[in-house]
């Protein structure tokens, strides 16, 4: 019987070539889709399952409250990871981290390697089960040492083993190779070039070993494993108040800012990074959500496809099931028919899908900035492969299946039943389910651009174009007046300055700032701190709002502070230059006031009050002003050498600010472009199912269409007799995803301080889009069935 099924279903499939290709092609691009959007959803849920102590790993983080709200941060104080390991037996193991981890200078002989490094306790490699490929399985015992992954080994030393050889570290100390590990999947929250031991760092840099006992510095990371069976809830109530218990002696620290310590998962630091008011409120979860419920629609759009074309062509197949019933065959034989040939479409769409998905996995993965592979060897992947292609079966084949089955075969074979008619009210319901679809997406895609746009548009308060950041070292600090007169007399460089962060981030901030009419709840307001030395302004490209900048005219710029206009808002100053400000048992002068630019890491966020310091020493780059006269790519041409020059241990490595705020937008861009992706192809599978459903009706009316030619109706009367009926589909489908996409979009836009506002203009121009795009689709064949002679159509009357 079932060999019988399926020649049948290789007839039909022959016998009406062009629907099949329609079908076959709608649903291979809609399984295609969904199997993409799955593989990504797979690798960003899986994100760290690769440790096998991933359920016993966690990140300490700190709430505090500051100006009345609740903040999280993974920043902490030094001593906690001691304080933890020596006092909590909850814990099976403790490892500090630099959070801050960035490219270093690595030299071996006369090469010199930026790669990212990160300090690290050595306990970390047991919890995060790094593969030792080769070296010591205890690889930091002597705190000059280094671990580097395979791919940096390569990059460094190519085949020669690494183990044992010196590498030059920042020019500051000789480190020695002691392990290599396999390089960490892109998925993974850990990610790094080379480690280097937590002690080396206390060894090195003079600030973190005056941080060991400072339990105010929040400036570190700690990652922690707890013991098997130990409850993460009962540990979070005993360590909560580790901070608070050291802050003790300071009331304004106990009864504002509230420090309390807790542990966040492993399992939730990809997908649940988010906090509001101390509380985990999700993160990129709610778009792997929001994109399992796309693939989920492209599906559908591509099932209904199926099921228009099956149930319109049932007037060909009425008399099969009027015969097959007459001679004994049951409702559920047919049933079982139909849906086996359902099942063998599906069968033959996926093996297209899954070529599909292999053209486009590469440039999915450039997109996506991921590494993800099918996994062919995999039995995992053929069983979810085989279920989701049976269920795809199932849900595309059984309307059309309970539909056909359900024929009387008496007046089927008496000719009495007009099945194509009976059928039009489901196939517009689907028409309109599938459209809805289609227009919720087209509605939601070009929101997100105009959101992003409106982010990339945002007035920032200085000029990114032209300005470069580059990543300073004592040697260039050393010499910086030198290299500052030899930039200039290029005539490349317009100004350069130092500061302690790139142009378009901030990486410090603090409270306890007091000024005039302040109270002491205002010491826990938290400022945007920068440190910078001469002509930040004339850098940056900001134009002062009061005042102005620090000058070397002015030997008490010293003690000078800039402040932005929220800090000014904030403090409630009137007349903020000459104001006195005192800070780290230091009074600060206001010597200018600067507009409110944009460092925050969203573009979208308001921006928070700052106070910038004259600080030179207190600098971690050299911030520099190209020439507008000159092209980029000239004026780095010209500037390279003198870096080269003073700065003879590390690469010229140079940022440009444009670009690196550009990054800021990535997360939206990511999810613009993938809901653009899948709104164009839910429209082009929306619109093969038209264009069969149009050439079917078509095919139906051909007749009626003759003998309206022939009464005197013209190509025009015929277009809109064949179209008039999709156009009212199309636009009850825009009336109900209208409302939709409106609340749904709002909703996303809820996360955003600065955000468009939702037109009515997107809705209209939606309208005409989706209407252009039927008009397209349809007048293909209804044109064709206008211009057909009606002798010929008509010659068998």
């Amino acid at each position: 019987m079932l060999r019988n099924y399926v020649k049948l279903a290789f007839r039909n499939l022959a016998r009406h070539k062009g629907y099949s290709a329609i079908t076959i092609a709608g649903l291979a691009v809609g399984m295609a889709v969904a199997m993409l959007i799955g593989i990504w959803i797979q690798d960003e849920v899986s994100a760290n399952r690769h440790h096998k102590n991933y359920a016993t790993l966690y990140e300490v983080k700190l709430n505090q409250t500051f100006d009345g709200r609740r903040g999280t941060q993974d920043a902490i104080p030094f001593p906690t990871g001691e304080e933890l390991r020596s006092h909590f037996p909850d814990f099976k193991a403790v490892a500090m981290y630099q959070r801050s981890d960035g490219n270093r200078s690595l030299i071996v002989g006369n090469q010199k390697f930026l790669k990212r490094g990160i300090f690290i306790g050595e306990e970390a490699v047991d919890m995060f089960s790094l593969t030792i490929l080769n070296g010591d399985k205890n690889p930091f015992k002597d705190p000059y040492s280094v671990v580097l992954t395979d791919e940096t080994a390569q990059a460094i030393f190519g085949n020669q083993d690494p183990i044992g050889k010196i590498i030059r570290l920042e020019n500051k100390a000789d480190i020695k190779v002691t392990a290599v590990v396999a390089k960490q999947p892109k998925n993974a929250t850990l990610q790094f070039d080379y480690l280097l031991p937590w002690q080396l760092q206390e060894r090195l840099y003079e600030w973190v070993k005056n941080a060991k006992s400072d339990w105010r510095n929040n400036d570190f990371g700690l990652f922690v494993q707890l013991k098997d069976g130990v409850d993460p809830g009962q540990t979070n109530a005993k360590i909560k108040d580790v901070v608070l218990t050291h802050q003790a002696n300071d009331a304004n620290i106990r009864k504002l800012v509230k420090p309390e310590l807790f542990l966040h998962p492993m399992a939730k630091w990809r997908l649940y990074s988010e906090f509001t008011e101390g509380k985990n409120t999700g993160g990129f979860i709610k778009y792997v959500r929001l994109f399992g419920v796309f693939g989920l629609f492209i599906l559908v759009i591509a099932c209904i496809n199926f099921m228009n074309l099956s149930t319109a062509r049932s007037e060909k197949r009425a008399k099969e099931v009027g015969v097959r019933k007459a001679v004994g065959s049951g409702r559920e034989q047919l049933i079982g028919q139909f849906l086996s040939e359902s099942i063998l479409i599906t069968g033959m769409a996926l093996v297209l899908a899954l070529g599909i998905v292999l053209i486009s996995l590469p440039y999915f993965n450039q997109l996506t900035e991921k590494a993800m592979v099918i996994e062919f060897g995999n039995p995992v992947f053929w069983g979810i492969t085989l279920v989701f292609t049976v269920l795809t079966g199932l849900l595309a084949g059984s309307y059309p299946a309970l539909y056909l089955s359900s024929f009387n075969p008496v007046r089927i074979l008496k000719g009495s039943i007009h099945v194509g008619k009976s059928a039009s009210l489901p196939r517009k319901i689907l028409v309109v389910v599938q459209f809805t679809f289609s227009v919720t997406l087209m509605i939601g895609t070009i929101i997100i651009y105009q959101q992003i746009q409106h982010g990339k548009n945002r007035p920032l308060g200085f000029t990114r174009q032209g300005l470069i950041s580059v990543n300073s070292s004592k040697d260039l600090l050393d010499h910086y007046e030198a290299l500052r007169a030899e930039l200039l007399a290029t005539g490349a460089v317009s100004s350069i300055c130092k500061t302690n962060a790139p142009p378009t981030q901030w990486w410090s901030s603090n409270s306890g700032w007091k000024w005039k009419g302040a109270t002491p709840e205002d010491e826990s307001v938290i400022f945007t701190t920068l440190a910078t030395g001469y002509d930040y302004a004339k850098t940056m490209g900001i134009r002062m709002k009061e005042g102005r900048d620090f000058s070397r005219d002015f030997t008490t710029d010293t003690h000078g502070v800039l402040l932005n206009e929220a800090a000014v808002k904030r403090m409630g100053l009137k007349h903020p230059v000459g104001e006195t400000l005192r800070w780290a048992n230091r009074e600060w002068t206001v010597v200018g006031v600067i507009p409110d630019i944009v460092i925050e890491w969203s573009a979208y966020r308001d921006v928070a009050p700052m106070t910038i310091l004259f600080g030179p020493d207190w600098v971690n780059f050299i911030d520099v002003r190209i020439n507008p006269a000159l092209s980029p790519s000239v004026a780095i041409d010209k500037i390279r050498p003198i870096f080269d020059k003073y700065n003879p241990t590390y690469p010229f490595d140079y940022q440009f600010a444009d670009a690196e705020y550009a990054k800021k937008f990535r997360s939206e861009e990511l999810i613009g472009n993938l809901s653009a992706i899948v709104c164009v192809l839910a429209i082009f599978i929306s619109c093969l199912g038209l264009f069969g459903l149009a050439s079917f009706m078509a095919e139906q009316r051909v007749k009626e269409i003759g003998i309206r030619k022939v009464l005197g109706a013209s190509v025009s009367n015929v277009w809109g007799l064949l179209s008039k009926d999709f156009f009212q589909l199309v636009i009850i489908s825009c009336l109900i995803a209208s409302p939709l996409a409106w609340y749904v979009m709002n909703q996303w836009l809820e996360s955003y301080t600065y955000k468009i506002t939702i037109g009515v203009d997107v809705f209209v121009v939606v309208l005409i889009l989706a209407l252009l795009i039927t008009l397209l689709t349809v007048s293909y064949q209804a044109i064709k069935a206008a211009l057909l002679n009606p002798v010929k159509s008509l010659k068998s009357e």
